[in-house]
């Protein structure tokens, strides 16, 4: 039998790169989250509580956009029902009814996101980012308003936000990471059904993680779970599959006002606000570079087709969802790999 001092240290590691970014994120999320989650006028967002009535078990008044996304909702009424007991006696002044559930995909929010969180701090380690950049890439990319919405707001987004971190970090990691792309693969069809258009991504520069074959496989399973959770919704509601595919094709219909969004200054504006300030970052860094009396090596060399194809991935959300602040935060592991890597290099762009 192994005793412990064999153990801790291999373990040590793995709580090194997993455990302490995860606690991290979730730290500065519950934070960053919470005022949101206390404060915000839920009548303003009808994606909010469409996804309080699933988690209360009603999805015949739900958009079918947003039916079959059950994994939040279905944690979040798990985790609410023990909460419902006691949050009366913790917070006496909240009256009774959806405040325990608001609280419940709070937790369960920052939970998933802050593991989002992880996987974004392992890519950027794999690029080559030194550890203390990495903590604060991925803490700089977690200010975003879209993350405190994501965290502290009854949606959905957290469970996608770890979809694409996963699937990033497999590919940044190569053989070692295999078991984040089955994990995306399982996840991603029922966390968003335009998680279709990641797919080729994976299966592209998935490949060194994980072979074609076991990624059809775990894609496979993750199709079935889709399906099998449209069948349940659908036959409880009695509607017909063909309204899943038709609601499916009329998002093209955004992709001309998406475009025409974009090149407005408000859209250009809600762009340069997905990571705020920051966003200026790895620009003056390129510009800081080609200004060099001496030329300095690339910061951003270990980057390429994959960061590529990801960010094309996210421009196609963008189009498809008309809602480009939002779907464009997906781009947040390349956006916190190329923050990383400036942080790790920023005497030599100094000095430069």
């Amino acid at each position: 039998m192994p005793s412990l001092a064999s153990i801790v240290p291999s373990f040590g590691p793995r709580l090194r790169r997993w455990l302490l970014p995860w606690l991290l994120a979730v730290a500065a999320l519950a934070n960053l989250a919470y005022p949101m989650y206390v404060h915000y006028d839920f009548s303003h967002s009808l994606d909010t509580r469409s996804y309080l009535r699933m988690a209360s078990g009603r999805f015949d008044s739900v958009n079918v956009t947003r039916r079959y996304r059950v994994l939040v909702p279905g944690a979040a009424a798990a985790v609410a029902a023990p909460i419902a007991r006691a949050y009366a006696r913790v917070w006496p002044h909240r009256p009774a009814g959806q405040w325990p559930l608001r609280f419940a995909f709070y937790l369960v929010n920052c939970l998933l996101l802050g593991a989002a969180g992880a996987c974004w701090f392992n890519a950027a380690r794999q690029a080559g980012a030194a550890p203390t950049a990495a903590v604060l890439a991925m803490l700089a990319v977690l200010t975003s308003r879209w993350a405190e919405y994501a965290a502290g707001l009854p949606l959905t987004d957290s469970l996608y936000l770890l979809v694409f971190g996963l699937g990033y970090y497999a590919v940044r990691r190569g053989p070692g990471g295999g078991w984040a792309i089955v994990l995306a693969l399982l996840l991603g069809p029922i966390a968003k059904e335009s998680f279709l258009f990641l797919v080729p991504w994976l299966l592209w520069f998935g490949r060194p993680a994980l072979a074609w074959p076991r990624q059809l496989g775990a894609l496979a399973g993750g199709l079935f779970l889709f399906f099998i959770v449209h069948q349940l919704i659908d036959s409880q509601l009695g509607v017909p599959a063909s309204q899943s595919v038709s609601n499916a094709l009329s998002h093209f219909d955004n992709i001309a006002y998406s475009l025409r969004r974009a090149a407005s200054l408000k859209g250009l504006g809600e762009l340069l606000s997905i990571f705020g300030l920051f966003t200026l970052i790895p620009p003056l860094a390129l510009a800081f570079q080609r200004r060099a009396s001496s030329p300095s090596p690339n910061v951003f060399t270990t980057l390429g087709s994959p960061e590529i194809g990801l960010i094309a991935v996210v421009g196609v959300h963008m189009l498809l969802s008309g809602d480009l602040g939002r779907m464009g935060y997906l781009v947040a592991p390349v956006f916190c790999t190329m923050l990383a890597l400036v942080f790790t290099h920023w005497r030599r762009l100094l000095q430069a």
